[in-house]
């Protein structure tokens, strides 16, 4: 075991996080901070009375900060930082109702990031996250391959769990991919997706396969429908914690992310959702994976949408 993770935010998201962090027991310490006063001390608490059941040796510190910065030093030397932070959509809200409240939170954690954790690597996973991490970078000034988003893994999974729910198979025989932003120009890459090593083209109609895809894309809101008190965070938390994990083994996992792209399918300088390489220096390199040609459109469609927006969130 070695490095210290930390998860700023200790709502569901950021807790259920925590927690799938320390099970690994990869890591000598995992950091859960919160602006609730003592919530990350008791869920840090509670947790580390799990470890004797659970077979980990992790330790877990929960930490209270406040919007000055007190708080932080629990965080300081941290190798991976995901950052949970901010307000989740209520039902009826698009991820871009959130951008105002939460750049403001955002950009507050990751200037308190930066000082404390000059070397991190980040994961952002609050929304809406293609422009979030974008400011993140902004606001920590790191290079751009130590600023990450976490969406791709997780519109994957979901796309992959629907296949394999329509075809009444099981999961680990469906491979899916989703490129773009997360939200409404997330792009199917439909020539990547795969059932038992058959094309999903093969296995049903492009209208059943477009009918999964509009799921996935609203994957988040049919969730937040239901709760209605709140929104996903069992599948995310497992996407963000599989990314952090990849960074601090320095495994060379090719995942789908929110990664920088500078020239890659001929878009440069955008945050967006691709497949990279992640290890101990967060993005390695974004992998250029061959698409068709309408699939290629679309992630430049994608890109632009999403350029505007983050161009927003400079002075935020």
């Amino acid at each position: 075991m070695a490095g210290k993770v930390t998860v700023v935010g200790a709502g569901f998201y950021g807790s259920t996080t925590a927690m799938r962090l320390a099970e690994y027991n990869i890591f000598d310490t995992v950091v859960l901070t919160d602006i609730l006063e003592g919530k990350p001390e008791g869920l840090a608490l509670d947790m580390n009375q799990s470890r004797s059941i659970e077979g980990f040796q992790t330790k877990l510190i929960g930490s209270t900060t406040t919007a000055d910065g007190a708080g932080y030093e629990a965080t300081a030397n941290s190798d991976v930082v995901v950052i949970t932070a901010g307000l989740p959509r209520k039902p009826g809200m698009s991820r871009m109702d959130l951008i105002g409240v939460n750049a403001g939170i955002v950009r507050g954690v990751a200037e308190n990031i930066a000082k404390h954790s000059p070397n991190a690597v980040i994961i952002v996973v609050s929304n809406p996250l293609d422009e979030m991490t974008a400011l993140t970078q902004i606001a920590t000034n790191f290079p751009h391959n130590r600023v990450m988003g976490q969406a791709g893994m997780l519109d994957t999974a979901r796309f992959t769990n629907f296949v394999a729910e329509k075809l009444n198979v099981p999961v680990a025989s469906v491979e899916t991919l989703t490129l773009g932003s997360h939200g409404e120009t997330m792009v199917p890459v439909p020539s990547r997706c795969k059932v038992n090593g058959v094309p999903l083209t093969e296995k049903l109609s492009a209208f059943e396969i477009e009918e999964l895809v509009v799921r996935t894309r609203n994957g988040g809101a049919e969730v937040v429908a239901l709760l209605k008190t709140g929104s996903a965070y069992y599948a995310p938390s497992a996407a963000a914690a599989r990314m952090a994990k990849a960074v601090i083994e320095d495994s060379g996992a090719v995942m789908p992310v929110c990664a920088w792209v500078d020239g890659e399918y001929g878009i440069s300088g955008v945050y967006l959702g691709v497949e990279a390489e992640i290890g101990r220096t967060g993005v390695r390199k974004v992998v250029e994976t061959k698409l068709t040609e309408s699939e290629l459109a679309s992630l430049k469609e994608a890109a632009e949408a999403v350029r505007a927006k983050q161009a927003d969130v400079k002075g935020m």
